[in-house]
Parts: C-alpha cells; structure tokens; sequence
C-alpha cells in the first residue's frame, strides 16, 4: 500500500515547504519563479515548470535540479526543525489506517527528506520507515516512482500494489503503472473528480472496507 502524503496524511497548507523552496530556488537558480500548481506532481516537475514558465533555459534546468533537491531538502529541515505546526491537521483515521495494513509505504512527489520530516511532526514515524516507497527528487515523473517503490518491496507485483491518494494525477499515475487507486476526498477534489479510481473514499476511515472490495485485504 503507498500513502501520498499531501492531501492525504497532511491536510495542512505547509508554509515551511514554500519557504524553503523559495530559498533554494533563489541560491540555486538565483530566481523565484511560482509557476503553475499541477496537484500531485513530484516537486522536481513543479520546479522545471516554474523555470519554464520565466524562459530559463532548459540545460541550465537540467543542470541544478540535482542541486535544488539537495538545498531544498536541506533548508525544509532546518526550518521545520524551529517552525510551530501545532495547527497541521492529520488525515481522519490515517494512524489506523496505515498501522492496519501490513506492507505499506510512501509515494509521494516530496523530496524524501521532506516526506520524512513530515511524518514524523505527524507522529507517523514508525510507520513509514527509511529505505522503502519513492520520492519526488528520485523520478521526475509520477509514474515511475511507483517500479522504484515496488523494487524497494521486494519486487511487489503490480497487480497487487494499491495507492491512495487526493488527486486526479495520483489516480492517472497509478494506473498507468499497472497498479490499483484509492481516492480520498480529504484534499481538494470531490468524488466525482476523483471517479477514475477504483474505489473513492471520504477519508482513511474506509480504506479498509475500499482495500476489501478491491480483494486487496
């Protein structure tokens, strides 16, 4: 099972993560570029996007976003280290939910560093260990982080491989890897946006009832 962490685990808009990507675009590209919002797209897709936008040129592009993963993820934990997210608002039944499924692990377009620090401010540490699912810096596309998650598994099949996430792109994503989707409606997209899924649910509370239609049990 692979978790998508915005939208999904972590209901709350992150201002540590724009800072921190504002800086690093700065001391790495030496500009701040916004660009288009595409939800669920890995972060390195987000940044060539922005630079794109302001006529950067492509080799230079291609060039620091190695650089930019790093700064970013360097500066994210540093800020989050001293940031106050007593307000971030964890998915309904997400603990129980990801506790109750045996083989589970993230997917998620956040530099790894990134998704770590975040679920550990969520108290979901011990859930998602190091060393297992896929990350944003590691695929720029969303499609192929989920060969490199199930490699991290063990090979897990395909076919037997379910994500859950809040966006239309986690549910294209999925699928067009070969694996089954789970919609959950705690981000910003409503059930019938969602209804590429195999299954949509209100929040995490139903996954297991969404996992057992699926034979996913």
């Amino acid at each position: 099972m692979l978790f998508d962490v915005d939208g999904t685990l972590l209901l709350t808009h992150d201002e540590v993560y724009v800072e921190a990507s504002r800086l690093a675009l700065e001391g790495v590209f030496g500009i701040d570029a916004e660009g288009s919002d595409r939800p669920g797209d890995t972060a390195t897709a987000h940044i060539r996007r922005a630079l794109l936008s302001v006529d950067f040129p492509e080799a230079e592009i291609e060039a620091g976003l190695p650089r930019w993963c790093e700064t970013f993820s360097a500066h994210y934990v540093r800020l989050l280290a001293v940031a106050d997210t007593s307000h971030w608002l964890l998915g309904p039944h997400a603990a129980e939910a990801a506790g109750a499924v045996e083989h589970r692990a993230l997917l998620t377009g956040n530099p790894a560093a990134v998704a770590h620090a975040r679920v550990e401010r969520l108290g979901l540490v011990a859930l998602f260990p190091r060393g297992q699912g896929a990350f944003g810096c590691e695929r720029e596309n969303r499609i192929e982080l989920f060969d490199l998650a199930r490699g991290r598994a063990g090979n897990w099949p395909a076919e037997s491989t379910v994500a859950v996430g809040d966006t239309p792109l986690d549910v294209s994503s999925a699928h067009a890897a070969g694996c089954h989707c789970i919609g959950v409606t705690t981000g910003r997209y409503r059930r019938e946006q969602l209804e590429g899924a195999d299954a949509v649910i209100a929040d995490l509370g139903e996954l297991a009832g969404a996992l057992g239609a699926l034979g996913q049990t």
